[in-house]
């Protein structure tokens, strides 16, 4: 079929409403994870973790962490979902990925590095099925040939094995005491019930989740999904889902995680936000331009710049040190930010905004 042609303002509307950023908010957490696919987790939290900013930026103060604790809790009180790969997603969607588990592990190294210690794998599974779940400290280290690296995993043979098994559905995570992952056999955390989708359509299925969340995007991420596109200005074709195009819009602002699936892929963010970013948080302070943990900003379907923020829980206080305006600020820019940063820490719980 011939392309679609769609100019760069409807393309970064495409975006924004694909991931529930426009002024039509979700209501509840199960909505946002279902249309994202999937919440990182990542334990940074100069602001706050990443998973909580992400749900705060779609739900606002009515997103409280707890909703997601609950979410990776052993319980499940909250909605059916699963951690895998340091990603919450819908339990659902388990069925998408068992056949991509089941040929874990593709790399050589760890394939050989997993034969090698089949009596330690052997060993972990039948603690955990006597005594699981458990936290990684709680499984003795019986490998055979140690994990060789050059860099933090050396010779952390207890925790790669565990998160081989898990890559490859033979155990899952089953909760959380506090940071620190409890694990059990998979059999016992995953729905007997759970059907495995051969893995071409699964692959297939995970495009068109994937093309829906993001509502435009390369081959690279959509694959097949979706039907072609030109976006004016950009070359090459793009992907986008059928679905979201013509569909009316209202924006609003939001300060997003660095981690933000509408900002993660910085080759797109630049070809149709002309949007520039880069987490630095492993750049020396020195060579920083944006900051340690730098919120993109949105303003209705424009990425206007970054703000370098840091949550001073002692002293009950949002610092602010800088505002980077990659485009010139209107009022209504500056009062939507301002109260969006009022609107933050609030949220976090502290008593003030302080601009540095």
């Amino acid at each position: 079929m011939r392309p679609h042609r769609i100019d760069r303002s409807e393309a970064r509307r495409i975006a924004v409403r694909a991931q529930l950023l426009d002024a039509h908010r979700p209501t509840d957490l199960l909505t946002v994870l279902e249309r994202l696919t999937f919440l990182q987790l990542d334990p940074t939290a100069a602001v706050a973790p990443s998973a909580d900013l992400v749900a705060w930026a779609r739900l606002g103060a009515g997103y409280q962490p707890a909703q997601l604790r609950q979410a990776v809790d052993r319980d499940r009180t909250a909605f059916e979902q699963f951690e895998h790969l340091a990603m919450v997603r819908p339990m659902a969607d388990l069925g998408l990925h068992l056949a991509e588990m089941a040929a874990c592990p593709g790399d050589p190294r760890r394939r050989a590095w997993l034969e090698a210690n089949d009596s330690f794998r052997r060993d972990v599974l039948d603690l955990l099925r006597a005594s699981g779940p458990l936290l990684s400290r709680d499984v003795p280290d019986s490998s055979v040939v140690p994990w060789p690296s050059t860099g933090w995993t050396n010779n952390r043979n207890v925790t790669q094995m565990l998160e081989l098994l898990a890559a490859r559905g033979e155990i899952a995570i089953s909760g959380r005491v506090g940071r620190q992952r409890l694990w059990d056999l998979a059999e016992r955390v995953y729905p007997a019930d759970t059907t495995m989708v051969p893995a071409d359509e699964a692959r297939r299925l995970r495009d068109e989740r994937r093309l829906r969340s993001l509502g435009i995007a390369r081959a690279t991420y959509a694959g097949e999904a979706g039907e072609p596109a030109e976006v004016a200005g950009t070359p090459g074709t793009w992907r986008v889902d059928p679905a979201a195009l013509g569909q009316p819009f209202a924006g609003r602002t939001a300060l997003l995680s660095p981690f933000d699936r509408l900002i993660h892929d910085r080759k797109r963010a630049l070809e149709l936000f002309d949007f520039d970013y880069r987490l630095e948080m492993y750049v020396p302070k020195a060579n920083r331009r944006w900051g340690y943990f730098a919120l993109p900003v949105l303003h209705h379907d424009q990425l206007i710049g970054k703000v370098d923020a840091t949550a001073d829980r002692k002293s009950s206080v949002l610092r602010v040190d800088a505002v980077h305006r990659d485009v010139p600020f209107t009022p209504d820019m500056t009062a939507a930010v301002d109260a969006e940063l009022e609107a933050l820490a609030s949220w976090l719980g502290l008593a003030k905004v302080r601009l540095g």
